[in-house]
């Protein structure tokens, strides 16, 4: 008979835990982004790591910090992971990760954590191993310097709001919020194309491993929509990411954006994939 067991996962599970992220490397960018850094220290990573193990081998993960994120999880791990976080209580904004799992997870939390502010069942997941060969990328699209952070944080607050449907200025003021765009900036790894002072295009690459890379914030001034800014944009970052960061790069968009994901398609991202969100 086969044992299982769920438990906090210690710095000592760090080799453990990197061999399930490696197994969907693409799909578990942003944890193992994380990972990579901090390693499994729950006061580095900004949350705790859950490992459910079947036969005393480490099967499946779930992240839970402000995300709640099920790694590489089948049924029976997303039920000892839903169990443990009914347990704790909420204490994260979103649920987000592979459709099934993050569905099969939500299906057991609602009654207990629901209702939930959004749900997202079908967010396409979006990747590309090549530089675009049909759209040249747009040479005013470059790093955003230190020193251009207020001019970029304006355009970060409403992308961010558009695209949760909250500010990430309610609460605490912005500030973590500003400190993570400013260390994006400070890593090299936030691009803008800024005319005139005014950021008329932007996008991050948000998670980075050695295996690939999640572009993420991508968007064009209102008033500059309709010009095809987001692809030769997009073909820009695709370029700084392909070339200087990972062999792999990739996004999530909403199902319903068709607009944004035929502009990925034209610079050759192609779906691989679903994920899913649900927003507290």
């Amino acid at each position: 008979m086969t044992t299982t067991t769920t438990r906090v996962l210690e710095p000592a599970d760090l080799d453990d835990a990197l061999a399930v992220l490696r197994r969907e490397p693409v799909a578990n960018a942003f944890v193992a982004s994380r990972v990579r850094v901090a390693g499994l220290d729950p006061w580095r990573l900004g949350g705790e790591m859950w490992g459910w193990y079947a036969g005393g081998r480490l099967q499946s993960m779930c992240y839970a910090g402000a995300n709640l994120v099920p790694i590489c999880a089948g049924p029976e791990a997303v039920r000892a992971f839903a169990e443990r976080a009914r347990r704790a209580g909420r204490r994260c904004s979103s649920i987000v990760g592979p459709a099934g799992p993050t569905a099969r997870l939500w299906s057991l939390l609602e009654p207990n954590w629901g209702p939930a502010r959004e749900v997202r069942a079908n967010q396409p997941m979006m990747e590309t191993s090549s530089l675009p060969a049909d759209v040249p990328p747009d040479p005013r699209v470059r790093r955003v310097r230190r020193d251009e952070l207020d001019l970029l944080m304006p355009a970060c607050v409403a992308m961010f709001t558009e695209e949760v449907g909250v500010s990430p200025t309610a609460g605490d003021g912005g500030l973590l919020y500003q400190a993570r765009v400013a260390e994006l900036v400070t890593t090299g790894r936030a691009f803008a194309r800024i005319d005139d002072g005014e950021v008329v295009f932007k996008a991050e690459i948000g998670a980075v491993t050695e295996y690939a890379c999640q572009i993420q914030g991508v968007w064009v001034a209102p008033e500059h929509r309709g010009r095809g800014l987001s692809e030769t944009g997009m073909a820009a970052v695709l370029h700084y990411a392909l070339r200087e960061v990972a062999p792999v790069a990739s996004l999530y968009v909403n199902d319903y954006n068709l607009p944004a994901r035929a502009a990925y398609r034209r610079v050759g991202l192609t779906e691989t994939g679903t994920f899913m969100s649900v927003l507290f």
